[in-house]
């Protein structure tokens, strides 16, 4: 093989990786921005005292969610208690995207989800959490979540 061929072989190979790695990024910023504004409307819920938009536009009807105690809550209507509680909606929320990854029509991020109470006499603390996200015609939605006390910390990514 002549090196002409070679080089150019070579510099084809390269120009491949680096469209896959540019789609590949685009990809990922693309599902960042969706899922931030997914998580947008889940801290606008929490701040309005409204748990009806987590319910309809943020989690999907399927949905499975298991919280720090091991309870698990199946479909939007098993998460309705869970969010209709004071004790729950009453607070604010930060989220704070921690490690996202996409694949296609599937994704998921670890975050830190950070709760101020409604109740002042109650300490703010924050959960790590797992959403798990399905791009379902054209929109993400989360199909799941487990979550436990703790943070990420930035040095651990």
């Amino acid at each position: 093989m002549s090196k002409k061929l070679s080089s150019l072989i070579l510099f084809s190979l390269c120009l491949l990786q680096l469209n896959v790695s540019l789609a590949a990024d685009a990809e990922l910023g693309a599902f960042k921005e969706a899922i931030r504004a997914k998580y947008d409307i889940k801290e606008q819920a929490f701040a309005n005292n409204d748990p009806e938009p987590i319910l309809n536009q943020f989690y999907s009807a399927d949905v499975i969610s298991t919280d720090f105690e091991g309870n698990t809550h199946v479909g939007t209507q098993g998460i309705r208690p869970v969010y209709e509680n004071p004790m729950v909606i009453g607070g604010t929320v930060k989220v704070e995207s921690f490690y996202p990854h996409v694949n296609g029509n599937t994704g998921w991020d670890w975050a830190n989800f950070h709760v101020t109470p409604g109740d002042p006499k109650e300490k703010p603390f924050t959960l790590k959490i797992l959403f798990l996200w399905e791009k379902i015609n054209g929109e993400w939605w989360c199909k799941g979540d487990m979550y436990t006390f703790g943070k990420f910390e930035k040095e651990q990514h």
